[in-house]
């Protein structure tokens, strides 16, 4: 088995996809993994739960405020997930648990040991080259960034991380 699937791509280009439209890095990798089990739980058939649309008119409004915070609820852009407080930091929350920067570093980072800055910077550079329409919207962004690019990106990194070990 490769040492990263399309949970550790999904989790790494959602959090550049945040980072990029204006999260702080330990909000855009709590992101990043709250959106990778998300959707692997969503593969795996779970009921989803009906998060509330966020109400804008326009993608010339969601470009001016990507990022929106509701009671217990954030927003990137079209896209919606629940957060909680934990010792003075908002963090995405999934289950009732919260991604907090130290599980990205166990559960993603650690995956590519040595060479995580280096996909990160990878990762952000992939992410800006698509228009802001395309990151403000979670179906966009899924179809447009994420599920051409998983199982060549999978590949590509795992074959990075082998040859890190390698040198």
């Amino acid at each position: 088995m490769p040492p990263i699937g399309r949970f550790q791509v999904m989790a790494v280009l959602q959090a550049a996809r945040a980072f990029v439209l204006g999260m702080p890095l330990y909000l855009a990798k709590s992101w990043g993994l709250n959106r990778a089990i998300f959707y692997a739980a969503a593969k795996r058939g779970f009921k989803r739960v009906k998060l509330p649309p966020r109400p804008i008119t326009s993608v010339e409004e969601l470009r001016r405020r990507p990022i929106e915070k509701r009671k217990n609820i954030q927003y990137l852009g079209d896209e919606a997930a629940y957060v909680t407080e934990v010792e003075g930091k908002i963090y995405f929350t999934i289950g009732g648990k919260a991604q907090t920067e130290e599980d990205f570093k166990r559960q993603i980072e650690s995956k590519f040991g040595a060479i995580f800055d280096k996909i990160w910077q990878e990762a952000l550079a992939i992410v800006k080259d698509f228009e802001p329409e395309i990151l403000l919207s979670q179906r966009e962004f899924f179809n447009k960034v994420y599920k051409p690019l998983r199982d060549i990106l999978a590949e590509k990194w795992s074959e990075m991380v082998k040859s890190s070990k390698i040198e």
